[in-house]
């Protein structure tokens, strides 16, 4: 225990284990479907507030919300390029929930294009980061990835993880709770998964 303590109370503080799904409609890509599953301690919280509620109550459509705009307010925490070029998104997801999986909070929601884009012979990459790195937000294979089945011979995701220097993973170590870095220095884009979808 002495060992991690340190770590304890640098960046970052939270951990969420990421999956996502390709959404279409035919052949354009509408969307990803996000599975974001916190850690036990991220989780409490939520689970605390939530006390004994039902998962269809007031009390879990409330959290639900309030986690939801806090995740809309950083732009769904993900930027999406596709030849150079930011995708844009829509404003709102047409579905989130909250749930309860064991002692963790669970948040899904379907990440909306602003407008469908072609799968056919494209290559799209997305980034999910916090750009503060408070949370580290992480899929944690290839196997985190899913393409309907529909799709499965035309297209396909791999995953890049960064190995960010010593000396990056030393400054981000160094952070205390009470600390954040500069604003212009967006530590998370440096832990930042790369997601490439490629289609034939």
């Amino acid at each position: 225990m002495i060992a991690v303590a340190p770590q304890a109370w640098s960046h970052p503080h939270s951990f969420i284990s990421m999956q996502t799904t390709l959404v279409h409609q035919g052949n354009q890509l509408t969307g990803l479907k996000m599975h974001w599953v916190m850690d036990a301690i991220t989780s409490a919280d939520l689970l605390y507030d939530a006390g004994q509620a039902k998962s269809d109550s007031v009390v879990w459509k409330k959290l639900a919300a309030e986690v939801m705009a806090n995740v809309l307010a950083q732009h769904y925490f993900t930027e999406f390029w596709h030849e150079g070029k930011a995708v844009k998104f829509d404003n709102l997801p047409p579905e989130y929930r909250l749930l309860r999986q064991g002692n963790q909070a669970v948040l899904e929601f379907v990440l909306p294009l602003g407008e469908p884009q072609p799968l056919k012979g494209q290559r799209y990459t997305f980034s999910t980061f916090d750009p503060t790195y408070f949370v580290d937000m992480t899929f944690d294979s290839e196997k985190s990835l899913h393409i309907p089945a529909e799709l499965a011979q035309q297209c396909q995701f791999s995953l890049k993880t960064p190995n960010p220097n010593a000396s990056v993973q030393a400054y981000a170590l160094s952070l205390d709770k009470a600390d954040a870095p500069p604003e212009d220095r967006e530590l998370g884009r440096e832990f930042a998964q790369a997601v490439t979808l490629t289609c034939q």
